[in-house]
């Protein structure tokens, strides 16, 4: 950032705008689905002159990035509103009202299910294809929302992960919808995906729709395509003993001393590819207290369900030799799973980046689509935007980049959906 910049300063979006290179969705949803066999648009599209013709040809070819179209402004304006939102894991249901006020006019049908999901829904029979997009956030309620602009990037809490996928998700199925007639799809707006949520929004959405094939949206991650679900346990474990004075009662077993060994003993069952982390330690009451209870939180992550299910096994069996006593809670298990390289899901995902110049580049991560893959429905997450500091206070996503992330939804729905 340049020494004259100010980051609180908000740029008008007006500022962002080339009447030059202005572009209508229409002609551009219709251009195309044009070239797509069997997709029939529902209305007429204006007809393109040579010159959008030409200039469109152009930018598919070499996309230009560095101003925002009128619709590209409106869905600038969407992020940054829904990033304001507080919407922690469990407290999602205020940005799942405004998220269904925003679809009052769409088409299709919206409703909340038992675990707190909005779905949009439409067409006839089981999804083709469902996409997700969770609509919590790892910050607390009372996290400062505070959003901007400046150096052509959104700048804030939760900008990217994941206000940017949900708004992205909105304006290009409601323009596909108008132009185009898509095939029996869904979105559902997810709640519980971050942290302790452990999927329990997605996977009360698939247990009720049963897709046929999943794409999980995340607001960051556009190089990037997440075929492999990270699986892990999660747990707490609480060691509580007698206690005591640390000279009178010198000699008794300490809850402390026990859980440290412990913690060092967990930790020696991890592997390359299936680390173990000690992520928070706590107890005792004073230093010259022999320590009645402590805790720690302990996770264990892999791409295999095998050693998730040994280490939750051995978890399971910790036994301490009185007085001393072990106490488990089991805080949760995420799935672990594949995508078949062959998926003709995958295909069409790599059809439309090669096409857009999008690198082929395949990476592991925890997200809705472990639930999915986990149920053998073909899944994989695709982020719609370039960013850093995800999960921090300094997120950021770069405003030039949600336009190729459009472009990529747009053209993986129109050959899954149209």
């Amino acid at each position: 950032m340049s020494a004259t910049a100010n980051p609180t300063a908000v740029t008008p979006l007006a500022a962002w705008v080339d009447p030059e290179k202005r572009f209508s969705d229409a002609i551009r949803l219709a251009h195309v689905a044009s070239r797509r066999p069997g997709i029939r648009l529902t209305r007429p599209a204006p007809e393109p002159t040579l010159a959008q013709e030409k200039r469109f040809t152009a930018q598919s070819r070499a996309p230009d990035r560095t101003r925002l179209t009128p619709p590209l402004s409106r869905l600038v304006d969407d992020v940054v509103e829904l990033a304001r939102i507080p919407s922690p894991t469990f407290g999602e249901r205020e940005r799942l009202d405004w998220i269904e006020r925003r679809l009052a006019a769409a088409p299709g049908a919206r409703r909340r299910d038992e675990a707190g999901n909005l779905l949009w829904t439409w067409g006839e029979g089981p999804p083709r294809l469902l996409l997700t997009a969770h609509a919590d956030t790892v910050f607390p309620q009372d996290t400062p929302l505070d959003v901007a602009r400046f150096d052509g990037r959104l700048c804030g809490p939760g900008i990217g992960d994941n206000a940017a996928a949900i708004a992205l998700a909105i304006s290009v199925l409601e323009e596909l919808h108008a132009c185009v007639e898509l095939a029996p799809g869904a979105i559902a707006f997810t709640v519980a995906e971050e942290g302790m949520g452990n999927l329990r929004g997605a996977i009360a959405a698939y247990s009720a729709l049963r897709p046929q094939s999943v794409i999980a949206l995340e607001g960051h991650g556009l190089d990037r395509v997440v075929v492999d679900a990270v699986g892990s346990v999660r747990a707490r474990i609480a060691v509580h003993g007698p206690g005591g004075h640390s000279w009178v009662d010198r000699g008794r077993p300490s809850a402390v001393h026990a859980l440290l060994e412990l913690g060092r003993s967990l930790a020696g069952d991890a592997s390359p590819s299936a680390p173990v982390n000690v992520g928070v330690v706590s107890g005792g009451r004073s230093v010259n207290s022999i320590a009645d209870t402590a805790s720690l939180l302990v996770e264990m992550r892999s791409l295999d369900e095998e050693p998730l299910d040994r280490f939750a096994a051995r978890l399971a069996a910790l036994h301490a030799e009185p007085p001393l006593r072990y106490e488990l809670e089991e805080l949760g298990r995420r799935p672990a799973g594949r995508l078949d390289r062959a998926s003709p899901l995958l295909r069409s995902v790599f059809d439309v980046r090669a096409e857009l110049g999008l690198p082929e580049r395949l990476e592991a991560g925890s997200t809705d689509a472990n639930a999915a893959i986990a149920e053998g429905i073909p899944a994989l997450a695709l982020g719609l935007a370039n960013g850093t500091g995800m999960h921090t206070l300094a997120e950021s996503i770069e405003v030039e980049s949600l336009e190729l992330g459009r472009r990529q939804l747009e053209l993986v729905l129109l050959r899954l959906l149209g």
